[in-house]
């Protein structure tokens, strides 16, 4: 067989900026899984991608399938025959369908039976034949979640379809997808360069639309391309850059030659608080702030432009007369907001409904502002500062600023905290209560603001479940999901060792009759401590050692954390796996034998093992309890190991069910003291 490469584009209207990235891998994925699934050999599969076109480049792909050798089992001879040897109607539908007659099928003997059978040769199919077909599929399924058509056609696709090239070698593949037929007629940049061109083939598709058309039509380079140039202008004003990843890509995906230019804004706008600025830069004109080295913002913005005039001053100009008035809005709502404290937004909060189950956000910040005194006495915060806080943590809510700007919650509010004078604590704590934002995000790491953000979360998951609005699939419109690891993250990153139940039962109690399900307090800490497993997850720890320190029932969720490390290193030792399956032995035992009362009678060992393990025993267990009240669970679980040997003696050696019944009654004790003494830590009978 020979090979050669194969291109694919899909020429269209201006694609949806922040999901070009995804329908382009996607395209890759389908149309790779799918020469997989064909058997056709390639080297590689390359995507490219630009507002205008998706395509794939697929190197030394096979020009045909391979041929195969087919095996196809037919019925049963006891069914293909009848009585007198007359083939029946199913041995000759099937050898009909197969294009054989029934006596020129062969004999398949297996232990379970004669079969018919027929071995045959399937030649591959041509490449050139399979790929308009396999293309079809693979855009059938992208991920598009509102498909359109266009003028009189019934096709449907994200946006309109024109252009359509398939090319193996330099061969054009005859075929119509989307209502566009195939052609090596491609459409190069709308302003710059020839506005269409002919394609020789796959190898020369990139260098032809970056030098006739003008077009860059790697991704990746294009985004490269732009933060060079950005970082370039920065430096040039001895600034940095706000490079941010998901700005870049979008920007990326909005020109197909990109130019940037360095352009500025008044000065007078740097007295507004600089996120709001960055906010509607980012965010409306897709534009790149630019900082001093010491994070100041500076009156300066880089700009990306799919055209490069000889003369770019107009085009400078323009973007700055673009900017102006989202940057005078900003100040606007500043000088608004600022003629009021930040404590006089209060009261509006009272007249906004955050759920009719459970009241305002006035009711609730009230509510948030109890249970932050109450965390704070837990973790040694101070109980004012954190109520003050809370109090005046959703009050930007109602300012005019974060009404237009809704991305600015918290940020503003902490500026105007600021300006008002209140405690650095408290301003810094309105900003950090929503932390974290998403997975990896920063966590507060003082005590007024992890006890506003604890409080917070608490609350919210104890109301929410409360009115039985538990999140299901991916619905999480109270974000619940995220509130919980929140807690997590900032109670185990932090050391902060706090009875997760008492203040899950505090927010009930203060919710009161808004807490409508008897088993809220349950369910809400329940939830959170399962999701400490996709927490261990990514850490690399298997849900084995999660669901045995799960098992008993931790109420501390950095307790939680020194068990599942303590067990992670113990499951490491030789010891481990004879103690867990020991354990998982004597539970057994222990299940099926009556309730228990009494010590261990010394006078009843008759054994030597039994006497051994029961001196070890006690021996180990103050050592251990000591361990324990510590919290240092890997040291108490390391000196457990030292009963291995004394275990399996005691098996090897000791027979519990006797007929004695004063015997085998001090042996399950025995068994009763050995299983409290392994289980405290972890059931680690789960662990294998």
């Amino acid at each position: 067989m020979s090979a050669q490469n194969l291109l694919l584009e899909l020429g269209t209207e201006e694609l949806p900026p922040k999901a070009l990235r995804k329908l382009a891998q996607a395209l890759h994925d389908n149309f790779a899984a799918l020469l997989k699934k064909e058997d056709l050999s390639y080297e590689g599969i390359k995507w490219y991608a630009t507002p205008r076109r998706l395509a794939l480049i697929v190197t030394t792909l096979s020009d045909k399938q391979p041929d195969k050798t087919l095996e196809i089992k037919g019925p049963a001879v006891k069914a293909a025959f009848t009585a007198d040897g007359t083939p029946t109607k199913a041995a000759e539908g099937w050898a009909k369908s197969h294009g054989i007659t029934v006596d020129q099928a062969q004999r398949l003997k297996t232990d379970k039976g004669e079969w018919l059978y027929i071995k045959t040769e399937k030649k591959g199919c041509a490449t050139v034949e399979l790929v308009p077909e396999l293309f079809r599929q693979a855009l059938a399924a992208l991920p598009i979640p509102k498909l359109m058509h266009w003028g009189a056609k019934r096709d449907e696709f994200v946006r309109p379809v024109h252009t359509l090239c398939m090319l193996y070698g330099n061969d054009l593949i005859p075929g119509t997808i989307l209502g566009v037929e195939s052609s090596k007629t491609i459409h190069g940049h709308r302003f710059l360069g020839q506005q269409t061109l002919e394609v020789t083939n796959a190898d020369t598709y990139v260098e032809q639309l970056r030098t006739q058309g003008a077009v860059i039509a790697d991704y990746e380079e294009r985004k490269q391309m732009i933060k060079e140039q950005v970082q370039k202008l920065a430096d040039s004003i001895n600034g940095v850059a706000d490079l941010d990843d998901a700005l870049l890509e979008e920007v990326t995906s909005l020109v197909e030659r990109p130019q940037v230019y360095l352009a500025s804004f008044e000065e007078r706008f740097l007295k507004v608080p600089a996120e709001a600025l960055v906010y509607t830069m980012k965010g409306d004109q897709k534009y790149f702030p630019i900082y001093t080295a010491d994070g100041k913002l500076l009156p300066k913005f880089a700009f990306v432009s799919n055209i490069c005039p000889d003369d770019p001053s107009m085009l400078i100009a323009g973007n700055e007369r673009v900017v102006r008035p989202r940057l005078s809005d900003a100040e606007f709502f500043f000088n608004t907001d600022r003629k009021h404290s930040l404590e006089y937004f209060f009261d509006r909060l009272k007249t906004i409904v955050y759920q009719k189950d459970i009241g305002t956000i006035a009711e609730r910040s009230a509510l948030c502002a109890d249970v932050a005194a109450y965390i704070a006495s837990l973790i040694g915060a101070d109980e004012q500062l954190c109520r003050r806080a809370a109090h005046l943590a959703k009050c930007d809510l109602a300012t005019t600023m974060v009404t237009e700007f809704t991305d600015t919650q918290g940020i503003m509010g902490m500026h105007y905290a600021e300006l008002d004078g209140e405690d650095p604590a408290v301003s810094k704590a309105i900003f950090e209560q929503y932390l974290p934002r998403f997975a990896g995000d920063a966590i507060p790491t003082t005590p007024v603001p992890m006890a506003v953000s604890l409080a917070e979360k608490a609350v919210t998951l104890t109301a929410i479940f409360g009115i039985n609005q538990l999140p299901k699939g991916d619905k999480d419109p109270y974000g619940l999901r995220r509130a919980a690891i929140g807690l997590i993250r900032i109670a185990i990153e932090n050391q902060l060792n706090f009875n997760l139940v008492d203040v899950i039962a505090k927010c009930a109690e203060l919710l009161g009759e808004r807490v409508k399900s008897k088993d809220t307090v349950a369910q809400v800490c329940d939830y959170i401590f399962n999701r400490l497993k996709a927490y261990y997850q990514d850490q690399g720890i298997g849900a084995e050692i999660f669901q045995a320190v799960l098992s008993v029932k931790p109420v501390s969720l950095l307790d939680f954390d020194k068990r599942v490390k303590a067990v992670q290193k113990f499951k490491q030792l030789p010891e481990a796996q004879d103690l867990a399956a020991a354990y998982k032995r004597v539970s057994n035992i222990l299940s099926k034998a009556d309730q228990l009362t009494g010590e261990v009678n010394p006078a009843l060992l008759q054994e030597q093992a039994e006497q051994q393990l029961v001196q070890h025993i006690t021996a180990l267990k103050p050592q251990i309890d000591a361990c324990y009240q510590q919290g240092s669970y890997e040291q108490a679980l390391s000196k457990l190991a030292e009963l291995r040997a004394d275990v399996d003696n005691f098996f090897e050696q000791v027979m519990v069910n006797v007929d004695d019944a004063a015997l085998k009654q001090n042996r399950l004790l025995i068994l009763q003291k050995m299983a409290a003494i392994l289980s405290t830590t972890a059931d680690i009978s789960v662990l294998y």
